[in-house]
């Protein structure tokens, strides 16, 4: 057990570094655009559908260039349509996490002129529902990264630093407009196709991305000092601790509630294991918070 925690310590402490976490946020934004550009060749395009976002924007201004004989490439109208947003939205967000996410943009820009992928099925379903679980999966790869694919990323994550809600729904029924007029001018079938792509995309991003879900802890506890001060350590949340005692022992119990996101649970829990193996933990699902909650800010 001994080893086991000086392990543990070793890692944690090596995660705190800031080479090692810019680091793995460059990594996160390469395979990111890299992941990104190769689904939108491979299974976007051969498809005939759009992606959500101001990639999906791009692609439907090139596509209405072509209409009218003039070449606009989606790399150009990306940056051009990112860029601004970023500047509105940093100081919301983070200047760091912002300059990661339009590296991030500018990578996918010049991986799609410089590779060529081929696609893979010919069969349009085929095409879109790999495409939105890849693409999505790029797009959860940047976040986990602490950067984004930039366009509506800037904006759900800015509203949701400010709120404290998870928006990405809402993103999937934005997108779908977007959809419609794409659908008006080039088939409601392909309209229909992306918008089966994007809600493949939001639901990757939903199962994979938990930072704005919220979690109730319920911890049974000997030593409720040590906890919540591990608690407090951890999260930065503190906890409503209460008296009480085991219905079959009899013996003296402490009961702390808090309120956690997703990652902030698994970390508590992995300390609890570690620590406190004789702690009963419960934990459940939040659906709303009403009052002061503390979010982690986006480095």
């Amino acid at each position: 057990m001994g080893q086991i925690l000086r392990i543990s310590a070793f890692i944690n402490q090596w995660k705190k570094d800031r080479r090692v976490r810019i680091g793995i946020t460059v990594a996160a934004v390469f395979v990111s655009a890299l992941i990104q550009s190769y689904a939108l060749q491979v299974f976007v395009r051969p498809a005939g559908i759009i992606s959500g976002g101001f990639t999906g924007m791009a692609m439907l201004v090139e596509r209405l260039g072509e209409l009218k004989g003039l070449i606009i490439p989606m790399q150009v109208t990306m940056l051009l349509l990112n860029i601004p947003v970023a500047l509105l939205c940093c100081k919301g967000i983070s200047i760091r996490f912002t300059i990661f996410s339009l590296v991030q943009v500018f990578l996918s820009s010049i991986f799609l002129q410089i590779f060529n992928f081929s696609p893979i099925f010919t069969d349009e379903v085929l095409n879109v529902i790999f495409g939105g679980v890849i693409f999505g999966s790029a797009i959860v790869i940047a976040l986990r990264g602490n950067a984004s694919t930039g366009g509506t990323d800037f904006i759900a994550l800015f509203v949701s630093n400010r709120t404290g809600l998870s928006i990405w729904s809402y993103v999937f029924f934005g997108n779908a407009v977007m959809y419609c007029f794409y659908g008006a001018i080039f088939g409601w079938k392909h309209a229909g196709y992306s918008i089966i792509f994007q809600f493949c995309n939001t639901q990757v991003i939903n199962t994979f991305y938990k930072k704005y879900k919220k979690k109730t802890l319920l911890i049974v506890t000997d030593n409720p000092a040590a906890v919540s001060a591990d608690l407090l350590e951890l999260t930065n949340h503190s906890s409503t601790i209460l008296k009480g005692f085991g219905s079959y022992s009899a013996n003296k119990k402490y009961l702390i509630y808090t309120v956690l996101s997703d990652s902030d649970v698994r970390k508590m829990k992995k300390r609890i294991r570690e620590q406190y193996p004789d702690t009963f933990v419960n934990v459940i699902n939040s659906s709303d918070v009403v009052g002061n909650f503390y979010i982690q800010p986006l480095e």
